[in-house]
């Protein structure tokens, strides 16, 4: 394996082997602390424009099954950091070697980082801009670019994950549940289908579009990047908040936040936010285990007045893990109910939006 660096906005400069696609890529660095599940969080739509540090040492050693992916389109990621990449995977499991998905997809890896130094540092300073490239000759100028970038968050990272037309899933069931989809992984689309009919539409499909597809509630998926970003304002916000007493909705993940707005609240950029599969949420008087995956949060304060009351809490650090509207057919998530990877200790809350969606009926 070649040299290959890890360039920080900070000017740190991390010397390592490269693995994957050997081409220079930009996003921002965060770190997941999931033990396992590597695969799942590579190919998961939510790391679109992220450069992806494992705090666990040792990537790679059970290989890659396409099966397990969570987008048709492979790798989402910008960029992989490792401490130990294993490049020839336990031949138990018949997987393939991490390093052919993400050529396959032109994401390159970096391995034999010090990353727990590196999280320390996220930790510390918040996520960061970064690079990998593999000219150090170039160290100087990708610096100065880094600098004067915009957070790849900036852009609409939506619109690049999403569907471009609408799906239907005939699971001959009684219901039919829609997905705005924002990036939806592919994990909830199977937990959903195993107990209704699915439609998948477009992240700006229009209110009108929606209640004209005949479906019973809408779920609003987990996405990549900023919720109040002004195309989402105009689009999926302005649908959930015209669908808001039409049908029931829930939001996971970066659709509790498009929730959240369309309902008058606001969201905020966490300092390095929450991923990984040992979160513990307070909910209804128990503590639950969950998988997480975002940067941005919904901000308590500004739901006075909103209807929307918080009923999950974060034990960590306080932070907003649910709402659930006062009177209307209406509850988020922001952890994964389907986990993929991680516990699935709240996969009831699936069939507890099945019954708002017959009660709806």
């Amino acid at each position: 394996m070649s040299s290959r660096y890890l360039v920080l906005e900070d000017g740190t400069v991390l010397k390592g082997k490269g693995f994957g696609h050997d081409e220079a890529s930009y996003g921002e660095v965060v770190f997941s602390t999931g033990m396992d599940g590597y695969q799942e969080g590579l190919t998961d739509p939510s790391f679109c424009g992220q450069i992806l540090v494992f705090t666990y040492p040792l990537i790679g050693n059970y290989g890659i099954k396409k099966e397990y992916n969570q987008s048709d389109a492979g790798a989402q990621v910008s960029g992989v950091v490792v401490s130990e990449y294993c490049d020839v995977p336990s031949p138990m499991y018949g997987g393939e070697p991490l390093g052919n998905l993400l050529t396959e997809s032109r994401v390159p890896g970096i391995s034999g980082i010090d990353t727990r130094s590196l999280v320390v540092k996220i930790r510390n300073s918040g996520t960061l801009k970064g690079a990998i490239i593999s000219d150090e000759k170039s160290i100087s100028e990708t610096l100065e670019q880094l600098r004067s970038r915009p957070l790849p968050s900036d852009s609409n990272l939506v619109a690049r994950v999403s569907c471009k037309n609408a799906t239907y899933i005939d699971s001959r069931k009684d219901l039919t549940v829609g997905i705005l989809d924002c990036g939806v992984k592919k994990s909830i689309v199977s937990e959903l289908s195993s107990r209704f009919n699915v439609r998948i539409l477009p992240y700006n499909a229009t209110s009108q579009e929606i209640e004209d597809s005949k479906i019973d509630g809408l779920l609003i998926s987990n996405g990549p990047g900023n919720p109040a970003h002004p195309d989402l304002l105009g689009t999926s916000v302005r649908t959930v908040s015209d669908l808001s007493s039409v049908m029931p909705l829930m939001g996971i993940c970066f659709g509790s936040q498009i929730i959240a707005l369309a309902m008058g609240g606001g969201t905020y950029k966490m300092k390095f936010g929450h991923r990984g599969s040992n979160q513990p949420v307070k909910f209804d008087g128990r503590v639950y285990i969950t998988s997480q995956n975002h940067g941005y949060a919904v901000d308590a304060e500004s739901l006075n007045g909103t209807e929307l009351i918080v009923n999950q809490v974060n034990l960590n650090d306080g932070t907003v893990e649910g709402v659930a509207h006062k009177d209307l057919p209406i509850f988020t998530t922001q952890y994964h109910p389907e986990a993929s990877p991680g516990p699935k200790d709240t996969m009831f809350l699936f069939d507890r939006f099945g019954r708002m969606m017959e009660a709806s009926k």
